[in-house]
């Protein structure tokens, strides 16, 4: 993974990526216990074009392409990592990413979601496998229960919540 983090701290530095944050399955394992992932997902914000608000993601594809990384469908392979680039669609993943921590990896420093937010976004998303790292991380205690309502006031998933406590977390909270 270290080459990979070291490619996208080179593509902020460079100024192609503005402040990112990994998300996902392996934002999650930096909170949790390792689980099975394919991609890493690094939420990005974009520079826009002057006079425009239109994102685009061909300055980002165009720059790792001419360092050699491969393109394959909606992933670009960077060290041994398919990376999937997913600038923010919604308040809350901007406010995500904003909110990022800033951790080390394997001698690198990146950035990750918190914990509150990888649960709130995972909630807000709804699968199975969001459900089962929900339970996760409230089983590992690895989320902090006042922050995560707070998550949650802010972008509207109060009632979402309570549906998934009293289905999944009965006799649990607080």
């Amino acid at each position: 993974m270290k080459a990979t983090l070291e490619a996208i701290n080179q593509m902020q530095a460079d100024g192609v990526i503005g402040k990112y944050a990994i998300g996902g399955a392996v934002g999650a394992t930096l909170y949790l216990e390792p689980a099975a992932t394919l991609d890493i997902d690094i939420f990005v914000v974009l520079p826009t074009a002057p006079g425009t608000s239109l994102l685009t993601l061909t300055p980002l594809y165009d720059y790792l392409k001419a360092r050699g990384w491969t393109v394959r469908d909606e992933h670009v392979v960077i060290g041994d990592w398919p990376v999937q680039f997913l600038p923010p669609s919604n308040d809350l993943e901007q406010e995500a990413v904003a909110a990022s921590v800033d951790t080390t990896v394997e001698g690198i420093t990146t950035w990750v979601m918190s914990a509150e937010h990888l649960v709130a976004i995972a909630l807000r998303t709804g699968r199975s496998k969001d459900h089962i790292r929900i339970l996760q991380f409230i089983e590992q205690d690895a989320v902090d229960r006042g922050k995560l309502h707070d998550v949650l006031a802010r972008h509207g998933l109060v009632a979402k919540w309570k549906q998934f406590e009293n289905k999944y977390l009965e006799g649990t909270h607080e």
